[in-house]
C-alpha cells in the first residue's frame, strides 16, 4: 500500500511546536534567517493575494450566472444572507465575550515597532501588488457578471485558465511553505516570551468558536425546520454523515455526494438538491465565517487594533463576497480572505500568520459547518420553490 503523505494540518502543528521548543535554543541568526524568509514570503502573500481574488472570483461569479435564473438567484440570496448573517452573530457574541477571555499583548501589538523584543530579518524585498484587494474585488466581480451576462466564452476561457494557475500557486507554493512561515513565527514568539500567552487565548477561542459553530448549526435547522413543518434536530441528526465526511476531507467539493444524499433523505426534491448542494459548497461559508470572524477579533483586541462596528460591517460583506468560489485546498477560505483582513482590519504580517495558523489548526470544523449548513439552505430554497409552484397553479 502507498503511504499517506502527512497533510497541512501536520505540518503545521509541527513547525508550531518547534517554534516553541527550539525558540530559546536556536542562535539569533539563525532565528533572523527564518524571519528574513518571513519577511519575502509575506510580501510575495502579498502580490499574490488580489490575483488570487481576480482569478478564483470573476469566473466563479459567471459561473454563477448560468441555470435556472429565479432558482439561482433565490439560492444565492439565501445563501449569502445566512454568511453575513453568521458573521454578524458572531461578531456581536464574541465581542460580549472575548474582553474577559482575551487582553492586549503588547509585544504582539508593537510587533512593527522596532524596540520591540522581537527581532527582525535581516533585509526584505519589496514586491508591491499590481492592484490593491478593493480593486481586485471590484474589478472580479465587474467582469464576472460581465461575462455571465454576455456569455464571453473567450474572456471565459482565459479566467478559467488564469484561475488555474492561481490555484496551482496556491497549491504548490503557498501552502507548502506556510509551515516554515508559521514556524517563524512561533520561534520569534518563543524567544520574545509572548508564546505561553498566546498559546492559552487560542485554547480559550477554540472552544468559543465550537459552541458558535454547533448554534450557528441549530438556528439554521430550526429555520428550515419551521418552513418544512419537521423537526429540525431530526433533520440536523440526518445530516451527520455529511459532517463527519467533511471533519476527514478538510473539503467541501469531496464531501458533495454525501451531503446531497442526506439531503435528499430530508425530503429535499431531487432536482433542488442537485443544484443547490453544488451551488452550496461554493458560497455558503458559514462555518468558515465563524471562525474568520471570531479569531480576527481575538487578534484585533491582542494587537489593540479597532474593532467596531462599523469597520466589521465592511469587513463582513467583503469577506462573505471574497469567499465565493474559495480554492479547494486546506485553508482556501483563509487565503482569499487575507487580503480582507489587510486591507479592512489592517493586519500586519505576524497577524496574518496568527490567523492562517489558528484556522488551518480547526479547517475541518469549518467545513463541516459549510456543508451541514447547506442541507439547510437546501430545504428552505425547497420549500419557496413548492410555495411558488403552488401559486403559480
Amino acid at each position: 500500500m502507498m503511504k499517506k503523505k502527512p497533510g497541512l494540518l501536520l505540518w503545521i502543528v509541527i513547525a508550531i511546536v518547534l517554534g516553541l521548543s527550539l525558540g530559546s535554543i536556536l542562535p539569533e541568526f539563525v532565528v533572523r534567517s527564518f524571519l528574513t524568509f518571513n519577511g519575502i514570503f509575506s510580501n510575495f502573500l502579498g502580490f499574490c493575494i488580489p490575483l488570487i481574488i481576480l482569478g478564483l472570483i470573476a469566473p466563479g461569479i459567471a459561473e454563477l450566472g448560468t441555470g435556472a435564473k429565479r432558482l439561482l438567484i433565490i439560492t444565492v440570496l439565501i445563501a449569502w444572507g445566512s454568511t453575513v448573517l453568521t458573521g454578524y452573530f458572531t461578531y456581536f457574541t464574541t465581542s460580549a465575550i472575548f474582553p474577559s477571555l482575551v487582553e492586549y499583548s503588547p509585544s504582539l501589538g508593537n510587533v512593527e515597532n522596532p524596540e520591540s523584543n522581537m527581532l527582525k530579518g535581516f533585509f526584505t524585498i519589496p514586491i508591491p501588488p499590481l492592484l490593491g484587494v478593493t480593486t481586485s474585488l471590484i474589478l472580479a466581480f465587474t467582469v464576472g457578471l460581465g461575462m455571465a451576462a454576455f456569455k464571453s466564452d473567450g474572456l471565459m476561457t482565459v479566467f478559467k485558465e488564469f484561475r488555474t494557475i492561481m490555484e496551482f500557486v496556491i497549491a504548490k507554493a503557498i501552502v507548502p511553505l506556510l509551515p516554515v512561515y508559521i514556524f517563524g513565527i512561533f520561534l520569534n514568539m518563543k524567544r520574545s516570551g509572548d508564546a505561553f500567552e498566546l498559546m492559552t487565548v487560542f485554547g480559550k477561542i477554540i472552544i468559543v468558536i465550537f459552541i458558535l459553530h454547533i448554534l450557528v448549526l441549530v438556528i439554521l435547522f430550526v429555520i428550515a425546520g419551521w418552513m418544512s413543518k419537521k423537526n429540525p434536530f431530526k433533520l440536523l441528526y440526518n445530516m451527520l454523515p455529511a459532517y463527519m465526511t467533511a471533519l476527514g476531507t478538510s473539503s467541501s467539493a469531496a464531501t458533495i455526494p454525501v451531503t446531497l444524499a442526506q439531503t435528499k433523505l430530508n425530503g429535499v426534491t431531487e432536482e433542488i438538491a442537485d443544484f443547490t448542494i453544488p451551488l452550496g459548497s461554493t458560497i455558503h461559508m458559514t462555518g468558515s465565517t465563524t471562525k474568520i470572524v471570531a479569531m480576527s477579533l481575538a487578534v484585533c483586541i491582542m494587537q489593540g487594533l479597532p474593532h467596531d462596528f462599523g469597520l466589521y460591517t465592511a469587513f463582513i460583506l467583503m469577506l462573505s463576497i471574497s469567499m465565493v468560489a474559495a480554492p479547494g485546498v486546506p485553508g482556501g477560505a483563509i487565503m482569499v480572505a487575507v487580503g480582507v483582513l489587510g486591507s479592512v482590519l489592517g493586519f500586519d504580517q505576524t497577524a496574518v500568520g496568527l490567523m492562517i495558523a489558528l484556522y488551518i489548526a480547526i479547517d475541518s470544523f469549518g467545513t463541516a459547518g459549510n456543508v451541514t449548513g447547506d442541507g439547510a439552505i437546501a430545504i428552505m430554497v425547497d420549500e419557496l420553490e413548492k410555495k411558488h409552484k403552488l401559486k403559480a397553479s
